[in-house]
């Protein structure tokens, strides 16, 4: 079996609304504690209603914080998708 069969394809969309994005930073909070990166997970603490300058600096933050690292590659894509969105934050 290839990488390509093994890793997830994350779909780019472009027009999720608040609830979305803030969901998907769940995720990533979530996923963040699953592999015990408390540090990580703290940074989308209590993001639900936050300004979209705080969000976005965060999702800057965090994306430096796992560039370059394959293993968490998936929060990675999360975060790339949050980042396309950020636009949308109302």
């Amino acid at each position: 079996m290839s990488n390509d069969d093994t890793e997830k394809t994350v779909r780019m969309v472009i027009n999720l609304d608040r609830a979305a994005i803030e969901k998907k930073l769940a995720e990533v909070r979530a996923a963040a504690q699953a592999k015990n990166l408390p540090e990580l997970a703290s940074m989308f603490a209590g993001i639900e209603g936050m300004p979209q300058a705080q969000i976005a600096q965060r999702v800057s933050n965090a994306l430096k914080w796992v560039a370059g690292k394959t293993e968490y590659r998936a929060i990675g894509a999360l975060l790339e998708l949050v980042e396309l969105n950020l636009p949308n934050l109302k």
